[in-house]
This record gives C-alpha cells, sequence and structure tokens, in this order.
C-alpha cells in the first residue's frame, strides 16, 4: 500500500508540472490574442496598446479552457517519463507498489484540477470574455471601425407581433442577450416583402420592447433617416434570445441550470446549454481519462532518446479524445444525441480503454 508521504509526493509533483504548464500556454495565448487585437485595432483606437493588453487578458482564460485537456495530458506523460528517468517508479515497484496505487495521487491531482478549472476558471472565462467583447466593441467604435466581429456568423432570430414579422440579427451579442450591438432589424409587412430596414449601433431588450439607439431607418423609395431613439414592439423573452444568440460557452457553470430550465420552460430546447452544462461537469472526470491515458504510453522504463515518441502517441491519442469529443457534443448541441450521453460517452469510452489497457499491462 502507497504511504501518505509518496502518494503526496507524486501528487505534488502531478501539481506543480501542471500549473508550470498552465502558465505557460496562458502566456502563450495572451501574447499570441495580444498580437492579433493590436493589429485589429491598429493606431485608430485611442489607447490602444492597453485595450489591446486587457482585452487579451481577459480572453485568455476563454481560451485557456480548450487547452485544459491537453495539459493535463501532457502533465500526466511529463510526470510518469521523469520519475520513470529518475527511477522512482522503478523503485515504487521494486518495493511492491502497483501502477494503481502510484496513479492514484496522480489521478487524484488530475481530478483536482478539473475542480479548479470548472469552479475558477470557467466563471472567470465566461465573466471576461463578455466584458473582453464590450470593451473590443468599444475601442473599435472609438477607431471608427464599427461593431467588433466576435461571432463568425451573424445569429438571426424573428418575431411576430401586432405590427407585424421582425427579423433581428447582430454582430455581437452582450449582457447574456439583453444588448445587441451592430444591430439590424428587417421589418417585413403583410404581403412577405421587406418594407424597411434598421440598422442601429445598440438595441436593449426591455419588458415587451427594443430600445434602439443610433438607428439608421431605410424604406424603398425613401431617402435614409437617423434616428437618435426608437422603440419596436416585442414579445420575445430574454431567455429565448439568449437561447438563440447567445453562445453557451458565455454563461458561467452555476448560471446555466437556471437558464436551461427557464429556456425549457418556454418550450425551447436548449440543448446547446445543456450539452455544455454536462461536458463541463463531465471536465474532471475527461482529466483523469487523461490521465490514464499518458499512464498507457508512459508506464514503460523510458531510456535516454525515447521521450519524444512517447510523448508523441500520447498526444496523438488525446488529440483523438479530443476530436471525438468535440465532434459528439456537436450532435448533442444539434439535438441529434442526448446532452448527457454526447458529453459522457467519449469519457466512458477512453476511460474503459484506459483502464483495460492497463490491467493488461500489470495483471495480464
Amino acid at each position: 500500500m502507497i504511504g501518505i508521504t509518496l502518494g503526496r509526493y507524486f501528487f505534488t509533483r502531478y501539481i506543480v508540472l501542471t500549473f508550470w504548464f498552465f502558465v505557460g500556454v496562458a502566456a502563450i495565448i495572451f501574447i499570441v490574442s495580444f498580437t492579433e487585437i493590436s493589429g485589429q485595432l491598429g493606431a485608430a483606437a485611442e489607447n490602444s496598446t492597453r485595450a489591446s493588453l486587457l482585452i487579451a487578458a481577459l480572453q485568455t482564460p476563454m481560451i485557456m479552457q480548450q487547452a485544459v485537456p491537453f495539459i493535463g495530458l501532457v502533465s500526466g506523460i511529463v510526470t510518469l517519463v521523469a520519475l520513470n528517468r529518475k527511477y522512482e517508479l522503478v523503485v515504487a515497484r521494486a518495493a511492491g507498489i502497483s501502477a494503481w496505487q502510484f496513479l492514484t495521487p496522480i489521478c487524484l491531482g488530475a481530478f483536482a484540477y478539473g475542480l479548479f478549472t470548472l469552479l475558477v476558471v470557467n466563471p472567470i472565462a465566461s465573466t471576461g470574455f463578455e466584458r473582453a467583447q464590450s470593451l473590443e466593441t468599444e475601442a473599435r467604435a472609438g477607431g471608427g471601425q464599427g461593431a467588433a466581429a466576435a461571432q463568425p456568423v451573424t445569429p438571426w432570430i424573428k418575431q411576430r407581433t401586432d405590427e407585424g414579422e421582425t427579423i433581428i440579427g447582430a454582430a455581437t451579442v452582450l449582457q447574456q442577450g439583453i444588448e445587441l450591438v451592430g444591430a439590424t432589424f428587417l421589418r417585413i409587412g403583410d404581403d412577405g416583402d421587406i418594407f424597411e430596414r434598421i440598422d442601429a449601433a445598440r438595441a436593449y431588450l426591455r419588458d415587451g420592447r427594443w430600445e434602439i439607439a443610433d438607428a439608421r431607418k431605410i424604406r424603398d423609395g425613401a431617402p435614409p433617416e437617423t434616428v437618435a431613439r426608437m422603440e419596436i414592439a416585442t414579445n420575445l423573452m430574454p431567455e429565448y434570445v439568449l437561447e438563440r444568440l447567445v453562445r453557451p460557452e458565455m454563461i458561467p457553470i452555476y448560471e446555466l441550470p437556471r437558464k436551461i430550465a427557464a429556456a425549457r420552460s418556454f418550450g425551447l430546447r436548449a440543448d446547446a446549454f445543456a450539452t455544455h452544462f454536462h461536458s463541463l461537469v463531465a471536465l474532471p472526470a475527461l482529466l483523469v481519462t487523461m490521465a490514464l491515458i499518458a499512464a498507457t504510453v508512459s508506464m514503460r522504463f523510458a531510456r535516454m532518446g525515447q521521450s519524444a515518441t512517447i510523448i508523441l502517441g500520447g498526444v496523438l491519442a488525446g488529440f483523438l479524445l479530443y476530436v471525438v469529443s468535440v465532434l459528439v457534443k456537436a450532435f448533442g448541441s444539434a439535438g441529434l444525441v442526448p446532452p448527457v450521453a454526447a458529453s459522457w460517452f467519449p469519457v466512458l469510452v477512453a476511460g474503459f480503454f484506459g483502464v483495460t489497457f492497463l490491467l493488461y499491462k500489470e495483471d495480464g
């Protein structure tokens, strides 16, 4: 049976390596984000350097969430390879300690790393990313560049009221769907044709109405008209706008269950939000699975010159797991697969693979 001191030593080695990998990857992401944002803002925006630094810092936690599984995988591989190189695992095996015993503290470290990401990084990332979008929008507006293109495709929703149908789109969505930046309202008449287009700098969803600021109205056969403020009736609820326009990643995990329940109470499926929520809940288990995958490629004693091949094999295995997870998650978001199954199926399959491989290698 592994002792407390040895178990704490393995746990600490994994946590320390994970911490430094996390810091290093965050620094690289910050530098790349700052370079890209500063190039987009240019010198037109006032204090563009300071704005770029702040926006890059706020966006970094959101991007870091995508790198968390790979950091856990590489940390597990490097930890085990380093322990092998120093003959520490050899001595532990000679003392009668099985692979399951010295892998337990490493798996606990991976689980703790997942909980940290879930409870600390995720809320910071969601809040910071929304704030970064707001700052980028203000910086671009100050530089005369228009709204930030925060989303690859402009999302659209349709509403029907006593005033007719209106199709609504936005370049950027803030405050979890309550505020639209770079909004467009296409009003449709009874004959099915668009009779009016309204381009607004900002639009705010209030109780029973859209409050539109700095609008430009265009009607067929009439010159464009600039309106400082106007209103359009709506029967949309914030939960509906949230489900249709806001990316699930922008909602902190502690708010997701309430948002999902509210959306479903209005008859919306909210599959994307449910899939994202279950994927976050499954993250600690996914990192434990990554630790098992790391063990499958680095348990053998590694002589000089074999480390690169070992790490490459583990990274490829982790990358395959990540691709499958993203693919199944897309099916869950589209409603083709139940969200729980879409989130947990890759984790369970990879976990069974790791356990089976280790059972074969250790116990025959």
